[in-house]
């Protein structure tokens, strides 16, 4: 089932050229954060171009929960009047985080290190999602949890009453992780320092700055040395919430691949740690280009065209470039099914505890429609068939996924039989414009009975 209802099976097929504008969402990691570093500032934080799907409603209605005033104002305009660091009230209700992985992890974080308890909940995948990863690290500033087996939702964690600073190592390239321990640093007294071996999307660290804390960032031979000093008064911000570099990628790919396309993108984050897959695109031949560049609220940004794309050809990607792009491997390994030989991802092994078992997912369903691909614990290769032999018709499972679901929608614009995926809802959560969008650029996206 849909992670907020019934299914909604939908069926994509081979199209004409996709052509025009493509006005993607608002950026979704920077949404949950404006909410959240509103929420703890003091004084009205406003902000334009909020991503409006059911994830980042689900943020704004927790941070409601927490005592800070949200208001939407229509046309992805919002404001968030705080309650300062330390300021958070203990919720009269289970704090539902929907799909959102991000949003629940981010949340516990920012509520690590205040004297309450908190119940936190999600629908059945983000229910099945580890949370160990945050909690633990929650853990050396003094915060107790209890949820079932595995460190899973629905889990309850009680606040620090008296917090220590801690200095954390990230095991494994997270900007979740990093995300929780800076956001709980925010209310323990001291210096918080987070360490990691391989930079991950730095949104955090930049807006954390942008409100006012006193926030340090060096590189070291041990890696990016992140130093956070502790009980600050963050200030209320005007934030633009650049378009979403992960939506992108659906519009861009999808042109790639559809003969005769030429589709423009604007106002697109570029931010180096999330830019991962347009790089990646580029050294495979792809037609990508970017205009305008520039920079709004202190991240770079441009307008990409994509322009479709015959001679792509299969690359090693770097392991090394994964965590700035990881949740773009899915649409990538579309793309991938339509180059000439292999295309290499190594360094994945985050793709299995994401929203799905997001390698297993896409090798299943590219395999039934006709793609070769092997795969292990943190590595994948797709063995692509070139443009026009891939065969489709199959019917693929999107696992409540929403990238999962956009990706094989993707596939089937450009293969020879029609693509199905078996419940399209949870794209609502981060891509609620998706169906009229591609519909507009010349998709044929239809719906089916279920």
């Amino acid at each position: 089932m849909s992670s907020h209802g019934s299914p909604i099976p939908m069926s994509s097929n081979a199209c004409g050229p996709l052509s025009g504008v493509a006005n993607v969402p608002g950026d979704k990691s920077i949404s949950h954060r404006s909410l959240i570093l509103g929420a703890l500032s003091v004084g009205e934080t406003s902000i334009t171009g909020l991503l409006e799907g059911q994830d980042v409603l689900d943020t704004a209605k927790a941070m409601r929960g927490f005592g800070a005033t949200v208001t939407e104002h229509g046309d992805g305009k919002w404001t968030v009047n705080g309650v300062g660091v330390g300021g958070f009230a203990e919720p009269d209700q289970v704090i539902d985080c929907g799909n959102s992985g991000t949003g629940v992890r981010l949340i516990m974080g920012a509520m690590a290190t205040s004297p309450i308890t908190v119940t936190f909940t999600g629908d059945a995948s983000l229910n099945g999602r580890p949370m160990a990863r945050v909690t633990d690290p929650l853990a050396l500033f003094g915060t107790q949890s209890v949820g079932r087996e595995g460190g899973r939702l629905p889990m309850t964690l009680v606040g620090a009453a008296n917090p220590i600073p801690v200095e954390y190592t990230v095991p494994v390239p997270s900007a979740q992780v990093k995300s929780a321990v800076l956001l709980a640093g925010l209310n323990a007294p001291g210096k918080t320092i987070v360490i990691e071996a391989e930079a991950t999307r730095d949104h955090t660290e930049r807006m954390l700055a942008g409100f006012g804390a006193e926030i340090s960032v060096e590189e070291t031979d041990t890696g990016r040395v992140i130093t956070l000093t502790g009980q600050p008064e963050l200030k209320p911000q005007q934030i633009d919430v650049p378009r979403d570099p992960s939506s992108a990628a659906f519009p861009v790919c999808a042109a790639l691949i559809v003969p005769g396309s030429d589709v423009l993108v604007p106002g697109i984050g570029l931010n180096p740690t999330r830019a991962g897959l347009f790089t990646t695109l580029r050294e495979m031949g792809a037609d990508l280009t970017y205009e305008n560049e520039r920079e709004e609220g202190g991240e770079p940004v441009a307008d990409l065209r994509a322009r479709f794309s015959p001679d792509l050809k299969g690359i090693e990607v770097p392991p090394e470039r994964a965590a700035s792009m990881i949740d773009e491997y899915p649409v990538l390994s579309v793309v991938a099914s339509f180059a000439e030989g292999k295309t290499v991802m190594r360094g994945v092994k985050e793709l299995r505890v994401k929203e799905s078992d997001r390698i297993d997912a896409m090798a299943v369903g590219l395999r039934a429609n006709g793609v070769e691909v092997e795969e292990g614990p943190d590595w994948w290769i797709v063995t692509g068939r070139g443009h026009g032999n891939v065969q489709g018709g199959a019917t693929c499972a999107s696992h409540l996924d929403h990238r999962i679901a956009m990706s094989f929608l993707v596939l089937g614009m450009a293969t020879e039989n029609p693509v199905h995926v078996d419940d399209a809802g949870p794209i609502a959560t981060s891509f609620p414009i998706f169906e009229p969008l591609m519909a507009e650029l010349g998709a044929h996206i239809t719906r089916s009975a279920s």
